[in-house]
C-alpha cells in the first residue's frame, strides 16, 4: 500500500464494458502490426518449463520462480517462465527462422515476489519477440532500428484508440529520444535511477535508455540484468557498453516513468563468457542452454518483451494495471482504488 499511487482528480474515461472493448482492439491491432512491422510470425509459448535447464530467465537474478512437482514424470520439478529469452532463441534454430524474420508470442507468467502497486501485478502477460540477426549487426544502429520500428507501432495503436475514443487524445511525441544509462548518470548524479528515469521521460516524453545491466562509473548498473541473455557488455559506441535497454514514455496519470518494453541484442559465445564472469556465475555455462549457445547451435538475435496490460493501461489513461487485468490485490488496495474511482478487476 505504500507505493501505491492515487492520481489527483482521476476519473475513468471509459466505461468497465467500453473498457474490455478497448482491450480487445488494442491487442488485436497491435500484435498484428508488430508482426508486420518486424516480420514475425505468431508461435505456441510453454507456461512452464523443466527446472534446471537453464530455459527460465533469472530477471534481476533475486526473483523466485513459482515451481511444482510433476507427478507421471517422477516429481520432476518445472517451474513458470519469468519470460521466454532464451526459449524464443532455441525455437528460432529449431524453426530454421532465416535472418531478418522471427517469432512473437503470448507470455504469461507468475512472478510472487512483486511488490503490488499502479505498476506491478502477481500475473505478468506480455508479447515477447525474437528475431535472427547476422554477426555484423552487433551494433547500437541495429538496436535503435528495431526500437524505431516498435514505437513507429506505438504511434499507429494510440491513432487507433484516438479514432475510436476521440476523448482519448495522442500524446506520444512523433520520435523516440535515446540516451545511455551513463549520460542519464551524468546529467542527474544527484538522483537514484527511477528518478533520472523520471526526470528524462517528462522531459521527452518516449526515451529509450541503453545499457542496463553493466556497471556504470558510480559502480552500480541502472538496473539489473540477468547475465545471459541480454548483452549488456560489449562496448558499443562512443566507449559505452551495451546493446539492450528499455522503452519508456512519460504516463500523465501517474505522473511517473512508465516502462513498456525490455529488450536487446541478445549475448553472442564471447559475451556471454565475459558476464557469467562478472556476474560470478561461470557455473551456468554447463547448462543445457548455455552448452547449445556456447557451441554455436543457436542464432545470433535480437528480441524483447511489450507489457500487453501495461500498453492498454497507457493508452486507455488508466490509473491501475488491475483495472486492464484479473489479479490479487490487497484488500485495503481494492477499497482505496475503488473509493478513488478504480475498480480493480
Amino acid at each position: 500500500m505504500s507505493n501505491l499511487i492515487l492520481p489527483k482528480n482521476y476519473k475513468a474515461i471509459l466505461t468497465l464494458s467500453q473498457t474490455e472493448q478497448a482491450i480487445k482492439s488494442i491487442k488485436d491491432f497491435f500484435q498484428q502490426s508488430l508482426a508486420s512491422q518486424l516480420r514475425l510470425r505468431r508461435v505456441t509459448a510453454p507456461l512452464f518449463v523443466t527446472s534446471g535447464l537453464g530455459i527460465n530467465d533469472d530477471l534481476n537474478g533475486i526473483e523466485r520462480p513459482v515451481t511444482f512437482a510433476i507427478g507421471d514424470m517422477g516429481d520432476a520439478r518445472a517451474e513458470i517462465v519469468h519470460s521466454l529469452a532464451k526459449w524464443k532463441r532455441m525455437t528460432l534454430a529449431e524453426y530454421k527462422i532465416e535472418r531478418g524474420y522471427g517469432i512473437y508470442t503470448d507470455m504469461n507468467a507468475i512472478r510472487p515476489d512483486e511488490t503490488l502497486d499502479n505498476l506491478h501485478s502477481l500475473y505478468v502477460d506480455q508479447w515477447d519477440w525474437e528475431a535472427v540477426m547476422g554477426s555484423e549487426d552487433r551494433n547500437v544502429a541495429y538496436l535503435k532500428s528495431a526500437v524505431d520500428g516498435i514505437y513507429n507501432v506505438l504511434l499507429q495503436t494510440e491513432y487507433m484508440v484516438y479514432e475510436h475514443y476521440p476523448k482519448i487524445r495522442p500524446i506520444l511525441p512523433r520520435k523516440i529520444t535515446y540516451i545511455h544509462a551513463q549520460q542519464l548518470l551524468d546529467l542527474y548524479p544527484g538522483l537514484s535511477p527511477k528518478e533520472r528515469e523520471n526526470a528524462v521521460a517528462r522531459k521527452y516524453g518516449a526515451v529509450f535508455i541503453i545499457g542496463i545491466g553493466g556497471a556504470l562509473s558510480d559502480g552500480k548498473p541502472h538496473d539489473g540484468r540477468a547475465p545471459d541473455y541480454d548483452d549488456w557488455s560489449t562496448v558499443a559506441e562512443n566507449g559505452l557498453a551495451g546493446l539492450n535497454g528499455d522503452i519508456l514514455l512519460w504516463n500523465p496519470v501517474l505522473e511517473c516513468a512508465f516502462e513498456i518494453s525490455s529488450m536487446g541484442i541478445r549475448v553472442d559465445s564471447e559475451a556471454l563468457m565475459r558476464q557469467l564472469e562478472i556476474s560470478g556465475q561461470l557455473h551456468r555455462k554447463e547448462l543445457y542452454f548455455h552448452r547449445r549457445l556456447l557451441s554455436g547451435e543457436l542464432p545470433q538475435s535480437i528480441g524483447g518483451g511489450i507489457g500487453q496490460s501495461r500498453l492498454c493501461m497507457f493508452l486507455l489513461r488508466k490509473g491501475h494495471i488491475g483495472e486492464i487485468q484479473a489479479s490479487i490485490w490487497p484488500e485495503a488496495m481494492r477499497a482505496a482504488c475503488r473509493e478513488h474511482g478504480m475498480p480493480l478487476i
